[in-house]
C-alpha cells in the first residue's frame, strides 16, 4: 500500500474580530488585543466581526445582498485564502479545486418570530393565520440564505471554485471532519487541491437566545478562557477561517511555498453523559497523532463551557510541558470556524518561526521562545465532538 501523500497548507484566509489578513492577525496576537463587546447584547459577551469592506473580495453588490453576514464573512475569507495560495483567478486550478465546508444554519427573521409568538400568546394565531404569516412575511431570499450549503455555492459563484463540494453540519465537529476528510482525500490521491474552512457570525440575537437557553453563553464581562471557572460559558465569536490544502507534488509543480504541512487529523465522539468522557477521548486520540516529545505547542479551541472545558483541562494537566494557547480568549468561540481557525494559527506560527505570546492571567499558558516545528490543534465541542490535528514544519 502506497504511503499517503504529504498535505501542505499553501493558503490561509482569516477574517475575525481582530481584523483581516495574516499580518493584521499576527500583530494583534502579539499585542494581546481582544475585541469583545459587553454592551450590544448585554448581559452577554460577543466578539463582532471587525469593520471590513466586502467589496474587496465580493465585488458585485447583488452577490453581497443575497448573502447573510456569515456567508459574506466566509466568502471573503475564502477569497483571502485563494489569494494567499496564489490561485485566485486561475481557472484551470479553480475548476478542479474541491471544497469542504463546515456550516451552521442561517439567521432567523426575529421580527417575524416575535410577531408570531406574541399573537400565539394572545390567542390570536389560528393555524390558517400561521400559514399566512409564514408565506407572506418571510422573503424567499431569507430561506435561501439559511441553507448551509449556500456558503459553498456563493464561493463557487464569486470565486469560481468548481470542483466537488461537501458541506458538513454539526457545530464544532463538522469542521474537524472537514479537515480530516480533506487530508484523507489528498493523502489518497483522490484530490490534488482543496479549499477547507468555515465561517460564523456571533452578532446574532437568535443564536444567542439558543445558547443562553442552554446556559452556555458567557455573561457580564469578558475573561480569559482559563479564568472562567466561577463564570463559565463562551463569548460567541465571529470569524471566517479558510485553508488551501494540496498535495506536495501539486504544490511543487506550480511553485507554491507552504506555510506548513497537515500531517494528521483524528476525530472522536465521546459519550458525554459519563463523567470524564472528554478526558478519556483526548487521551485515546493523543497517541494517534505521532507527536514527538511532550514539550511542544498546543492551540486549543476550548470554549469555556462546562463540563467540557474542565475535562479538557484535566487532559492538559497530564502534559505540563506543552505551551498552550486558547483561541477562545482572543476570538471568542466561533463554533464551526474554531478548528480551522486553530489550524490557520498553527500554520501561521510555524511559517513565522515563533509562537505568539500567551494571554492568560492564570499561568496555564506559558511562553515558548524556540521556533515551533510541531503544533497540535485541539478541538472540544461545547456540546459534543472532539478532534486533534498535527501541523508541522515542512522539511
Amino acid at each position: 500500500m502506497a504511503e499517503p501523500k504529504e498535505v501542505w497548507i499553501t493558503g490561509i484566509g482569516l477574517l475575525s474580530s481582530l481584523g483581516e489578513g495574516l499580518d493584521a492577525h499576527w500583530e494583534a496576537l502579539g499585542a494581546k488585543r481582544v475585541n469583545a463587546d459587553e454592551t450590544r447584547l448585554a448581559p452577554y459577551v460577543i466578539h463582532p466581526i471587525a469593520p471590513v469592506s466586502f467589496d474587496a473580495q465580493i465585488p458585485k453588490k447583488g452577490d453581497q445582498r443575497q448573502m447573510e453576514m456569515w456567508q459574506r464573512i466566509g466568502t471573503y475569507a475564502a477569497g483571502l485564502a485563494l489569494d494567499s495560495a496564489g490561485v485566485k483567478g486561475n481557472q484551470e486550478i479553480l475548476a478542479r479545486m474541491d471544497m469542504i465546508i463546515a456550516a451552521g444554519g442561517g439567521e432567523r427573521d426575529l421580527n417575524v418570530d416575535v410577531a408570531i409568538m406574541n399573537a400565539d400568546a394572545q390567542g390570536k394565531l389560528p393555524p390558517a393565520l400561521l400559514n399566512e404569516k409564514l408565506m407572506n412575511e418571510l422573503r424567499p431570499t431569507l430561506f435561501l440564505a439559511q441553507l448551509s450549503n449556500l456558503l459553498a455555492g456563493n464561493i463557487a459563484i464569486v470565486h469560481g471554485v468548481c470542483g466537488t463540494s461537501r458541506t458538513f453540519m454539526g457545530e464544532e465537529a463538522s469542521s474537524i471532519d472537514a479537515a480530516r476528510i480533506a487530508v484523507a482525500r489528498i493523502g489518497a490521491g483522490q484530490s490534488d487541491i482543496a479549499l477547507v474552512g468555515a465561517a460564523h457570525n456571533g452578532d446574532r440575537g437568535d443564536l444567542l437566545m439558543l445558547y443562553a437557553f442552554g446556559n452556555f453563553a458567557l455573561k457580564d464581562q469578558h475573561s480569559a478562557i482559563w479564568a472562567r471557572r466561577n463564570n463559565p460559558g463562551f463569548a460567541i465569536g465571529s470569524a471566517g477561517a479558510f485553508l488551501v490544502m494540496e498535495s506536495r507534488e501539486h504544490a511543487e509543480a506550480r511553485g507554491a511555498k507552504p506555510y506548513a504541512k497537515l500531517s494528521k487529523v483524528v476525530a472522536d465522539l465521546a459519550q458525554r453523559k459519563q463523567p470524564g468522557a472528554v478526558t478519556r477521548s483526548l487521551q485515546a486520540m493523543w497517541p494517534k497523532l505521532g507527536v514527538s516529545g511532550d514539550n511542544g505547542v498546543l492551540i486549543t479551541g476550548a470554549s469555556g463551557a462546562e463540563p467540557a472545558t474542565a475535562e479538557e483541562r484535566a487532559f492538559l494537566s497530564e502534559h505540563p510541558g506543552l505551551a498552550v494557547r486558547a483561541t477562545g480568549t482572543t476570538f471568542g468561540h466561533t463554533m464551526e470556524a474554531q478548528f480551522p481557525l486553530g489550524l490557520a494559527l498553527a500554520a501561521l506560527s510555524i511559517s513565522r518561526g515563533a509562537l505568539y505570546p500567551a494571554n492568560d492571567p492564570t499561568g496555564l499558558e506559558v511562553e515558548k521562545a524556540e521556533p515551533p516545528t510541531q503544533i497540535v490543534v485541539l478541538g472540544v465541542g461545547h456540546w459534543q465532538g472532539e478532534g486533534m490535528a498535527l501541523v508541522e514544519a515542512v522539511s
